[in-house]
């Protein structure tokens, strides 16, 4: 029985880590109050969802960003849908950005990913504060989009060793 060579399980398991990574994200929502930091956050899906976004993974299906999305509402208790909204909103916004790229640049990547987190962060704020009234701290969202923007570029060029291994 030899369905499960060197190349099929193992591999279909690599293709498959995006999603599992961004499911066990956030599942775990952690914290790093532990460390006494007053100021430091980031928002390591979007960075994950952005990323895979702008690369077309195959497998990395929409349905499963919006279902990751629900159960980081549930997680964090925030209104249902609102993490969804938010994902979702990366995805269509990054395949736009993709489909009118002539030449990739990461710099260009990074500004814009700096564009996308900032509306979203912004359009979060204004929905939660507005609809459902939660007392928000401003500052939480500015440092969250700052350190977001911030670790992109680290993660980013984390992801692309493992795109090289997708490709070999």
């Amino acid at each position: 029985m030899t369905s499960l060579n060197s190349r099929g399980f193992y591999f279909k398991f690599y293709s498959l880590l995006p999603i599992i990574i961004l499911f066990i994200s956030v599942l775990n929502e952690f914290d790093f109050n532990y460390l006494n930091l007053k100021y430091f956050s980031f928002n390591f899906p979007f960075i994950l969802i952005f990323f895979f976004t702008l690369k077309d993974i195959k497998n990395f299906d929409y349905l499963l960003v919006f279902l990751a999305g629900l159960i980081n509402d549930t997680v964090v208790g925030l209104p249902l849908g609102i993490s969804s909204l938010s994902f979702m909103f990366i995805c269509i916004a990054t395949s736009y950005f993709r489909n009118i790229t002539i030449r990739p640049n990461p710099v260009k990547d990074w500004f814009y990913f700096l564009f996308i987190i900032s509306l979203i962060n912004s359009m979060n704020y204004s929905i939660l504060t507005l609809f459902f009234s939660y007392n928000l701290i401003l500052m939480s969202y500015l440092v969250n989009t700052f350190f977001t923007f911030l670790f992109y570029i680290i993660f980013a060029n984390l992801f692309k060793y493992y795109m090289k291994g997708l490709d070999d």
